[in-house]
């Protein structure tokens, strides 16, 4: 039985936007084909969209908006992120949570950064913004790739742009794979920047380089393994403590008592990578138990069907949280 298919052209055609819109050999429309399982063919502006019925005409669509787009290039990026967007139109009912949740339950929260496309692409991504904005401490907890760190260091930029604080303090637990700190060489900046590296890709993405540095030598940004916070006491900072499934309950305990006056603290991390030693519980876990419930502390719990990498890391995480579960059960 033949495939159901849709037919249509842009007319009067644009040979850039054409061109933006499809990619080198037409890569783009793979992408398309692959995110949307349909088939794509053209021949010059004229497109002809094959597959199952619902899919074809959100395929349609998509086409239809990425060429109203293609002004400017089209990047991978934007090709990824448009249709994360899409799939999460069609997704977003799946669980309990969200068929219960009314359709203008979370408002868009706007930042200020040199991004300015920077936006919530997903419904908890946006609900996660607000929650830091309205709240002192805010955990963010889920999957690779749902935008967790960067989303955090954004709103710590947001802040410290418009004034709210006066440093942003970025922290991690020294501890990956059974590897500390010791056996790293160099010094302690030497020692500890492998581990914040995705902190300072999002700083230099929201900032710039320059603006970065200048902000380090001026001590507007600073970086601590999280055993160096011990017996401090942070005011008008914008805290970030990532992995922090790696942390014990004495030091997340450590870490939350640290907040002074004027202080905002993320916590973000991935309960299902927990590198310490086996038999130790997460502090992350602890946490999200103890505290769950308490009036200005904040929770957003990440699925699957936040990701917003690149397409296949959804389904990666998806097998493994099915295969955890077989395993278990």
């Amino acid at each position: 039985m033949k495939s159901p298919s849709i037919e249509f052209s842009f007319t009067p055609v644009n040979n850039h936007r054409l061109n933006a819109l499809c990619g080198a050999l037409d890569e783009n429309l793979r992408r398309i084909e692959a995110a949307l399982e349909v088939t794509i063919s053209r021949r010059g502006e004229k497109f002809a969209v094959a597959g199952a019925r619902g899919k074809i005409e959100v395929a349609a669509k998509v086409l239809n908006q990425f060429y109203a787009k293609a002004g400017a290039d089209l990047s991978v990026e934007d090709i990824q992120l448009g249709l994360v967007e899409v799939q999460r139109g069609r997704l977003v009912k799946q669980t309990k949570e969200d068929v219960n949740r009314p359709a203008n339950a979370v408002e868009a929260v706007t930042l200020h950064t040199k991004r300015a496309d920077l936006r919530a692409r997903t419904d908890r991504q946006a609900q996660y913004l607000q929650q830091i904005q309205s709240h002192d401490i805010t955990f963010g907890v889920g999957p690779a790739g749902t935008g967790k760190t960067f989303l955090a260091v954004a709103c710590a930029v947001d802040a410290f742009e418009r004034d709210l604080v006066k440093r942003i303090v970025l922290t991690r637990p020294a501890v990956e794979a059974g590897e500390r700190l010791g056996f790293l060489p160099g010094d302690l900046s030497q020692k500890v920047d492998p581990y914040l590296r995705p902190l300072y890709d999002a700083l230099y993405d929201l900032l710039g380089f320059d603006r970065v540095s200048k902000m380090f030598e001026r001590n507007q940004i600073e970086v601590a393994p999280l055993a160096f916070m011990r017996g401090r006491t942070l005011n008008h900072s914008f805290i970030i403590l990532d992995e922090a499934q790696n942390t014990t309950p004495e030091q997340m305990k450590m870490f939350l008592t640290r907040i002074g006056f004027g202080t905002k603290a993320v916590i973000t991390g991935d309960v299902t990578q927990v590198d310490l030693k086996a038999g130790q519980v997460s502090g992350l876990v602890d946490a999200r138990n103890a505290l769950h419930g308490i009036q200005g502390i904040g929770f957003t719990i990440f699925q699957a069907v936040d990701v917003v990498r690149h397409p296949l890391v959804q389904s990666i995480v998806t097998a493994y949280d099915a295969h955890t579960r077989t395993r278990r059960g």
